[in-house]
C-alpha cells in the first residue's frame, strides 16, 4: 500500500543481532527488567512485558536468561535500576538519529553517545531536534511463505485495525498505531502467523540517500558503535540504508 519497502533494514537489523548474540541478551534483559519494574511480573497483565519476552523469543534468548531478568526486575535477585533515555541528533549530511537507551549511568550513557556522534561527523542535538521527523508505530513482518494467502493475511490485518499492509519479495510489513500494536500482534499470532519483526519503533516520515562513501562509511560506523553499547536499544534513523550484499 505504501512507499518505500523497509525490508532490507529488517534484515540488516537481525542479521547485526545474530552476531552480537551475547550482546543482545544484555540488551533484552533490561528490557524485561524495566517492564517487569512498570507493570509487574505477570506477561497476562503487562502488556509490555509480554512484548519484551516474545522479542527475546524471537532472539533464540534462552529461557533461564528470560526468568532471571524478570526475577531481577522483581527485585527477587537484588535490583538494578534503569531509566529509559532518548538522544536525538545528526549524523553525516544532516541524518536524523534517535537512539533509545536504557541506563543506569545517564552521565556516561551521554557522553559515549555523544563521542559516537562526534566520531563519525555527527552532532547530538536536544531533545525534539529530529523526534518531529519520525511517527511512532508498531511493525510487524512477516517473511514470505508458499502457505500464506496474501490476500487472506492483508484482510485479517485490515479487520484487525492495521493501518498499512505492504508487500515486497521478502515478505509482508504491517504497520498499526503503538495503541492497537498489541491486538493485532497477538490476533495475527492467535491465526499461526510468526514474525520476522515485532515491535514498537519510530519509523521516518522521509527518508535521505548519502551518496558520498566518506558519509556512508561514517554513518554506518556511527550506528555501529551506537548499537555495540550495552545502554543502547535502538538506533533509529532516516537514512536510505543500502542493502547488504
Amino acid at each position: 500500500m505504501s512507499g518505500h519497502s523497509k525490508w532490507h533494514n529488517i534484515q540488516n537489523k537481525k542479521g547485526k543481532a545474530d552476531a552480537k548474540r551475547a550482546n543482545a541478551f544484555t540488551k533484552l534483559g533490561r528490557y524485561i527488567m524495566v517492564a517487569v519494574k512498570e507493570g509487574g511480573p505477570d506477561p497476562n497483565y503487562n502488556a509490555s512485558l509480554k512484548a519484551a519476552i516474545e522479542k527475546a523469543k524471537a532472539e533464540n534468548m534462552p529461557n533461564d536468561n528470560i526468568e532471571r531478568a524478570i526475577k531481577k526486575g522483581s527485585g527477587e535477585l537484588g535490583s538494578d535500576l534503569f531509566e529509559e533515555i532518548t538522544y536525538e541528533g545528526y549524523g553525516p549530511s544532516g541524518v536524523a538519529v534517535m537512539v533509545s537507551c536504557l541506563t543506569d549511568n545517564k552521565n556516561r550513557t551521554a557522553s559515549d553517545v555523544r563521542h559516537a556522534f562526534d566520531k563519525n561527523g555527527g552532532n547530538l542535538g536536544t531533545n525534539g531536534s529530529v523526534s518531529f521527523m519520525f511517527d511512532r508505530k508498531g511493525i510487524l513482518a512477516i517473511e514470505r511463505d508458499d502457505e500464506i494467502d496474501e490476500d487472506e493475511l492483508t484482510m485479517e490485518a485490515i479487520d484487525l485495525g492495521a493501518e498499512d499492509f505492504e508487500s515486497s519479495e521478502e515478505g509482508f510489513e504491517i504497520t498499526t498505531s503503538p495503541d492497537d500494536f498489541n491486538a493485532i500482534r497477538d490476533g495475527l499470532s492467535g491465526k499461526g502467523y510468526k514474525f520476522a519483526m515485532a515491535e514498537i519503533s519510530y519509523v521516518p516520515q522521509t527518508t535521505v540517500a548519502l551518496s558520498d562513501e566518506d558519509d556512508i562509511k561514517k554513518m554506518t560506523k556511527m550506528i555501529d558503535m551506537l548499537e555495540d553499547h550495552d545502554d543502547v536499544q535502538n538506533v533509529y534513523h532516516n537514512w536510505d540504508e543500502p542493502e547488504l550484499e
